[in-house]
């Protein structure tokens, strides 16, 4: 479709697509280009009176803003992967797209949110919860990469009439994003941060850390990832994408994420860890274990022995899980090193050609990886139950897309909190292994709450002013 495209163009290429259906109800997709536009920036216009929102954050590749439901499938319990393809499968089965001449990164997309446990703890029986699964065909898609950015509506059709409707609500909604697109936008710093019982979790913690050690150095467990929650108490309510904002500069190598079930309760992070990469058949995958501060201390981790082994315990099953399900995963002998803002962590990409698996098959093999859970799986997992004294929540679970074509994209949400009203909770992890010490993998988790506290707490001294 053309740039300069008008309303009377889009309705006929919408009735058209319509006339095409297969079913008497389906969806259509439509999207129009709007070039030169950040997706971030407007998410606000096009969540505007929608509870759910979301972002997927890697400028200046690829950005995703959605916002709205126009399908939704929600679970809790198990066959959670299984189900949530089947749901893709038959949404997209429903859906004309009839925008034939937009870019890869404008295809629609299904968008997925998996919690780390299938159950739910009884710890947070009495709150908010999230499902085990939600997946989501947002009713607002915006996307850019590269400076080529477009506007997707998705909407159930059942009649002839609704496709004015449609075209109307797509057309005026890219009209205002035109017109606002040439203006500057700032954001406005409106919130006070400050700590809330800081110290507590680090007591709780030490206890437990303890005892995790403890079950490695016994060989009980090959390896375990012990996380801790902190909360930061506020003054007012803020709005996360004024933290995720700042991070496009403070963590540029990770993807910025949020997802927003409701008003009240906000997941977002900057995650350096990708669980899983899809492209023409081509997967990647990375093991992302063993950290340092950047600096002098970073190149150490090339040649700790313990950080190396803990690295290697992960690589080498993820490529297991592969090869469980038919691939041959390819991985370097050695990793590399991959800096995150003030963190350095080690790094090995894997990567195989695939035949017939799906996107969520590979999901259901890797989650969790030795990187947020442990070893033995089943095992470790048990023992998080008993020495976390919180639900994880979506905490180093999957959280990313798929589109029409089945190319995905999922990241591990780590480096990540919830924002509910006046508190925020921050979430971090430590690996442990035989020789872990107790006061190095402290330090660890301080420096992981650090990448989104030390934003937090720096937004808020900026406070009232705008940039």
């Amino acid at each position: 479709m053309k740039f300069e495209a008008t309303f009377s163009e889009i309705l006929q290429e919408a009735l058209r697509g319509w006339a095409s259906r297969r079913f008497e109800e389906c969806i259509l997709s439509f999207a129009l280009p709007i070039n030169n536009i950040d997706p971030l920036l407007q998410l606000p216009l096009i969540s505007d009176q929608q509870e759910f929102t979301f972002l997927w954050d890697l400028a200046p590749e690829l950005c995703i803003a959605a916002a709205g439901k126009c399908q939704n499938f929600e679970l809790v319990g198990p066959r959670r992967f299984e189900l949530a393809q089947r749901f893709t499968d038959e949404t997209f089965k429903r859906l004309i797209d009839g925008t034939h001449d937009s870019p890869l990164h404008a295809k629609p997309r299904i968008l997925y949110a998996f919690t780390f446990f299938e159950q739910t703890s009884e710890l947070i029986r009495d709150q908010e919860i999230d499902p085990a699964l939600q997946a989501i065909l947002p009713s607002w898609q915006l996307t850019s990469q590269d400076g080529l950015g477009w506007l997707r509506l998705n909407a159930v059709v059942s009649q002839e009439a609704d496709v004015r409707d449609f075209a109307e609500k797509l057309w005026s909604m890219w009209k205002k994003l035109e017109k606002l697109k040439s203006q500057k936008i700032s954001y406005v710093r409106n919130f006070d941060a400050s700590p809330k019982d800081s110290e507590d979790w680090e007591t709780q913690y030490r206890l437990s850390l303890k005892k995790a050690i403890e079950l490695v150095e016994s060989e009980q467990l090959k390896k375990i990832v012990l996380a801790v929650k902190q909360s930061i108490g506020l003054k007012e309510p803020f709005d996360p994408l004024i933290i995720l904002s700042a991070l496009r500069d403070y963590q540029s190598g990770s993807c910025r994420f949020l997802w927003q079930r409701s008003k009240r309760k906000t997941f977002f992070g900057a995650s350096p860890e990708r669980l899983l990469s899809i492209s023409q058949d081509q997967m990647i995958t990375d093991a992302l274990a063993g950290t340092a501060l950047a600096g002098e201390k970073a190149d150490g981790l090339l040649s700790s022995e313990k950080d190396l082994r803990e690295h290697q315990v992960v690589v080498s099953s993820i490529k297991k899980e592969l090869m469980n399900v038919g691939l041959l995963p390819i991985c370097a002998d050695k990793p590399c090193l991959a800096k995150h803002g003030h963190l350095v962590h080690l790094h090995s990409p894997i990567t195989s050609q695939l035949k017939d698996q799906l996107p969520l098959q590979l999901l259901n093999a890797l989650h969790p990886t030795p990187a947020v859970a442990g070893l033995p799986r089943s095992k470790a997992l048990n023992w998080l139950r008993t020495l976390e004294s919180f639900d994880r929540g979506l905490y180093a679970a999957p959280i990313g897309w798929i589109d029409t074509s089945n190319n995905a994209e999922f990241r591990v949400a780590i480096r990540c909190g919830y924002s509910f009203e006046e508190k925020i909770d921050l979430f971090a992890g430590a690996g442990l292994v035989k020789g872990s010490r107790l006061e190095d993998e402290l330090e660890e988790v301080r420096l992981k709450l650090a990448v989104l506290a030390d934003q937090i707490f720096l937004q808020s001294r900026l406070s009232g002013k705008v940039f």
